[in-house]
């Protein structure tokens, strides 16, 4: 008795189920009467949509940082004149070498906060090797300069006859109380023990002149150290110091 009403209950399901179907099923006839329209485009696609508004691979407006709002700031000033764009590769190319300027840039800074000296001074190895003359080892006051110098004139090394003429005055300066020699002391430090206004800017003229034919390998001549010699004349003459 039980299995004929489970059957009859199965059938009576199924049939409600098979008729529910059809009851959700829609039959969509095919519309043959609307003809097809075609759709054209009267321009180039690729041409006008082809401007840097359509570019994303940059980042634009406030998301830029500096270093992009200079490219695109660069590359809109050669759009405006030359109708020149430059490509988004290009633009990550730039990127890369301002990045790389950059730290180079730190490097150099810190290096010479750091020391206090030219970064030229610390990698040069050549300018130490010319000359034995070492002043961490002798303080300045006991060391004969003014016979270095005239060897180093004779002999025509005019280099390191500059160094020996800057020596003579930080020496002279320091006879004078007009600075305090200590070895491990930069030109800037010295430059700012300097009172004298007239003084301190003959100092920075030596000094620079010092720094760029020792520490950066200028070529320096006769001529051209005879025409510097006069103002190491000066800042050794005491008068000068007032």
């Amino acid at each position: 008795m039980r299995k004929r009403l489970y059957s009859l209950f199965a059938f009576f399901s199924y049939s409600m189920g098979f008729s529910q179907e059809i009851k959700d099923s829609l039959v969509l006839t095919e519309d043959n009467s609307t003809p097809l329209v075609i759709r054209s485009f009267k321009e180039d696609l690729s041409n006008k949509y082809n401007g840097k508004e359509f570019n994303y691979e940059l980042a634009d407006g406030e998301s830029q940082n500096l270093v992009l709002r200079t490219i695109t700031w660069l590359s809109d000033g050669l759009h405006g004149l030359f109708g020149i764009e430059i490509p988004a590769d290009i633009a990550k190319v730039l990127e890369v070498v301002i990045y790389l300027l950059m730290g180079l840039l730190a490097i150099y800074l810190l290096i010479k906060f750091l020391t206090g000296q030219q970064v030229s001074h610390i990698f040069n190895k050549k300018a130490s090797s010319l000359d034995p003359l070492n002043l961490s080892e002798e303080h300045i006051d006991q060391i004969d300069l003014e016979a270095l110098l005239a060897n180093a004139i004779n002999q025509k090394n005019y280099r390191s006859a500059i160094r020996y003429q800057y020596l003579i005055a930080l020496k002279t300066l320091s006879s004078n109380d007009v600075i305090a020699w200590e070895y491990k002391k930069t030109n800037q430090d010295y430059e700012q023990e300097i009172t004298s206004p007239s003084l301190k800017i003959l100092f920075k003229e030596i000094s620079y002149l010092y720094e760029c034919v020792w520490y950066g390998e200028q070529e320096i001549d006769e001529a051209a150290y005879r025409a510097a010699q006069p103002k190491f004349d000066l800042i050794n003459n005491p008068s000068s110091h007032g």
